[in-house]
């Protein structure tokens, strides 16, 4: 990236069945946050949602691949 170049963000929004403990958002958080690309996740088993910032590089298909990746089902 050049100095001076912007990149845009984007907001996901996800609903994220399955978890069932603190654990689980754990490593549903884990998983994303070494994930290039991905700016922020805050993943909640309570109200099993999540809302992950991440580069214009990835696409909502994206994150949700790598949420169904650590066991869980997804959808936005």
């Amino acid at each position: 990236m050049e100095a001076g170049e912007f990149m845009s963000e984007r907001t996901h929004n996800l609903t994220i069945m399955g978890m069932t403990c603190g654990g689980c958002s754990g490593r549903v958080t884990k998983v994303l946050t070494q994930t290039p690309g991905v700016i922020s996740a805050t993943i909640s088993h309570a109200t099993n949602s999540g809302v992950v910032v991440t580069t214009d590089a990835l696409s909502t298909q994206d994150v949700m691949g790598i949420v169904t990746s650590t066991g869980f089902d997804v959808s936005s």
